[in-house]
């Protein structure tokens, strides 16, 4: 009767020889689910909100969506090379009422409309996130229509003592998930801002600032082309990437911009510090943070 070594040894002999004869070994796949956040104000060739941004109501909207659309879907070829098996895109502008599921790719689902959970839906079965159209914070040096999630009511947004706007507060909330953010889309001033956080994430600049509201653009083709390799580089890197932890206690200050900008009702873990300051602390990034707002 063959031993049980025995007949190890004669598996890996004939594992060895297929090896050698070049046979592929079928392979185990994991399950690589994508959740791309998007915005518009990053898209190449946005540069003004009243003219581009304010759905049905900007002259030049129409074609901001089909900018933006055209962004999400290079995004997406570049997330299926890159052997992604399930791709969820948020419709992040202005009340998720941007994008519309007649034009998206036929391979996406697509999180629109209001209200969604606040923390936009996103959990722990997600193996990476990804930018698109994503600007920077407010006040950041030649950020095309740079600001933190409000662009008239909010100054400023620390998090232990960190400057931080919209895409560094979802970079911490998918940490806090387990979730690493390997790539994002958006001018110079929002990869300076990304790379702060992720050193090592994949980068598509697709327009150079001057200032706020101007800048050189690339042309939508070649925009396109640079965000489906930026994405496919950083699925086939996503084992190199870990989730951005940030370890609590926690504390987010927010300055808004006029006295009368915000006001909450006095809780555990709530502080006004002067009349256009506010503190919130918690045990963790997701407790602090949902007593102030939503990501």
């Amino acid at each position: 009767m063959m031993t049980c070594f025995s007949r190890l040894f004669s598996w890996l002999v004939l594992l060895g020889a297929l090896l050698v004869a070049g046979v592929a070994l079928p392979q185990v796949s994991q399950p690589r689910k994508v959740f791309v956040i998007t915005d518009m104000e990053g898209v190449d060739g946005i540069f003004d909100s009243e003219l581009q941004c304010i759905p049905y109501q900007s002259p030049r909207f129409e074609e901001s969506r089909k900018l933006l659309t055209g962004e999400v879907n290079a995004a997406v070829e570049g997330l299926l090379a890159g052997r992604a098996t399930e791709v969820v895109v948020w419709d992040g502008h202005d009340s998720g009422r941007t994008l519309s599921a007649l034009d998206i790719h036929p391979k996406v689902r697509l999180l629109a409309g209001r209200p969604i959970s606040r923390t936009l839906e996103l959990d722990s079965s997600y193996s990476a996130v990804v930018f698109i159209g994503q600007h920077a914070m407010a006040g950041a040096e030649k950020g095309i229509l740079s600001h933190s999630f409000d662009s008239e009511g909010i100054q400023n947004i620390w998090v232990n003592g960190k400057a931080t706007g919209e895409l560094g507060a979802r970079v911490m909330l998918a940490g806090a998930l387990g979730v690493p953010v390997v790539m994002l889309s958006g001018d110079t001033a929002a990869c300076r801002e990304f790379h702060d956080l992720v050193p090592q994430g994949e980068c598509a600049e697709v327009k150079f600032g001057v200032s706020r509201t101007a800048g050189y653009m690339l042309s939508h083709a070649a925009a396109c082309e640079l965000i489906r390799q930026k994405v496919q580089r950083a699925m086939e890197r996503l084992l190199e990437f870990k989730p951005y932890r940030l370890a609590g206690p926690v504390e987010v200050k927010v300055e808004f911009t006029t006295r009368a900008s915000a006001t909450f009702g006095p809780r555990e873990g709530v502080e006004q510090l002067n009349a256009r300051t506010w503190v919130f602390r918690g045990k963790d990034i997701l407790d602090a943070w949902l007593k102030y707002s939503s990501f």
